[in-house]
């Protein structure tokens, strides 16, 4: 049976002490309120309040409805128990791939913890998340005031730079400094200043937009490492680099000469790279060519030297013959490199007009230089190519009858 239900008889098992036996039905509100707030006084020690006028609550004022009997004390470890448990629970977080916590303990940093789950104390300690996987960028030369800047002679240029940074030190960038992208741009813009104050401004517009990047890019670094920032550049980018607007036709007429004196360097150097070579293989035959004519001079004079030697010997012994020899094979030499003209005079001393300077002019028309002249007996004008049967007769076989070989000319009565 149900302890409210009526008819509960005297073993009525009301749990708010209701001792009554009450066959009306459940109590009312006021009445479950009133035991509740019996119930909390006693666990915490207190007592009853009450008048001594009747009702559930009659009684003496400093005795409670159990008695002077304790509350149990494993109620006290039950409650502390959920009440911790709830606590530890509370503290309970995860942190994503990519990002880091950094845990404060009194508001002050206290540790930095990477991804996973991580716990920290409520109420004692807090924490916050700072993405340091994530590249960041910023612009710089958005508007004029940034964009314009003075170059080491006295030129004003136009610069766009972009930067791409990310988070190195999450701790460092949530607390050394107030507003991090702020100092970024800040020291972007001082650097990329100092930088292009330092540099003229033809190396800035052509050659030198690339180095320039990286200088700025690194002394931007090194402030920000002094800041202890938290920051890394990872790319710093020179976007633009121009003369501003109201002398640009100027400066492009000045890029067009510039262009053009690169473009005739470059024919020049094409011209000279085709030239030199050639010169250079041509004053090498020549050195070659000279000094195989060397070699062969002083191949032949020693050889001349050695056949006089031989010779020598040979004149020793018989000096007759071989002045003779001598003298036939130089007068081989000579006749075989010039015109001959020979006449037989024999039997009569009358000669015929030979035109000497017509015979000259064809032998020199002639296809070889030992063309030989003749003039027959009936006193015609003959020439040839041929004459090493002659010359053989005469000079090789001195003992023969040379007449029988020569032509000679008659005298016509």
């Amino acid at each position: 049976m149900a302890w409210n239900e009526p008819g509960g008889g005297p073993n009525n098992n009301d749990p708010w002490g209701n001792k009554k036996n009450n066959d009306q039905g459940p109590p009312d509100l006021d009445e479950v309120i009133k035991n509740l707030n019996d119930k909390m006084g006693k666990l915490f020690g207190g007592k009853k309040g009450g008048s001594g006028s009747g009702g559930n609550g009659s009684g003496s004022s400093g005795e409670n409805r159990f008695g002077n009997t304790p509350p149990p004390t494993y109620l006290f470890v039950i409650v502390a128990v959920i009440a911790i448990g709830v606590w530890a629970l509370s503290g309970i977080y995860t942190i994503d791939q990519g990002k880091k916590a950094v845990v404060l303990q009194f508001g002050e940093a206290y540790k930095t913890v990477d991804a996973g789950i991580q716990w920290y104390a409520p109420g004692i300690q807090d924490y916050q998340l700072v993405d340091v996987s994530a590249s960041r960028s910023l612009n710089i030369g958005s508007n004029q005031h940034e964009a314009h800047m003075l170059t080491k002679d006295e030129n004003i240029v136009e610069v766009k730079v972009a930067v791409q940074y990310k988070v190195s030190d999450a701790e460092e960038f949530l607390f050394n400094v107030r507003d991090p992208g702020l100092v970024l741009r800040q020291v972007s813009e001082s650097s990329v200043r100092e930088i292009v104050g330092k540099n003229d401004m033809d190396f800035i517009l052509t050659e030198g937009r690339s180095q320039i990047a990286s200088r700025i890019g690194v002394l931007a670094q090194e402030i920000l490492d002094r800041y202890k920032a938290g920051v890394i550049i990872t790319r710093f980018t020179l976007q633009s680099a121009k003369a501003p607007a109201q002398v640009q036709d100027a400066f492009e007429d000045v890029n067009a000469a510039r262009e053009d004196r690169e473009r005739y360097i470059n024919e020049a150097q094409a011209y000279s790279n085709d030239v030199i070579p050639k010169a250079r293989g041509s004053a090498a035959r020549q050195v070659a060519g000279a000094q195989a004519y060397n070699g062969r001079v002083i191949a032949e004079a020693e050889g001349e030297t050695s056949r006089f030697l031989s010779v020598l010997g040979e004149y020793e012994k018989a000096p007759e013959v071989t002045r003779d020899r001598l003298y036939l094979d130089a007068m081989e030499k000579v006749y075989s490199k010039t015109s001959k003209v020979m006449i037989d005079t024999k039997g009569s001393n009358n000669l015929l007009y030979l035109p000497l300077d017509k015979m000259m002019r064809g032998t020199n028309m002639s296809s070889g230089s030992n063309a030989t002249s003749l003039v027959g007996e009936d006193g015609n004008y003959q020439k040839g190519n041929q004459q090493s049967d002659y010359r053989s007769s005469k000079f090789r076989n001195t003992n023969s009858d040379n007449s029988r070989a020569r032509p000679s000319i008659r005298e016509k009565r």
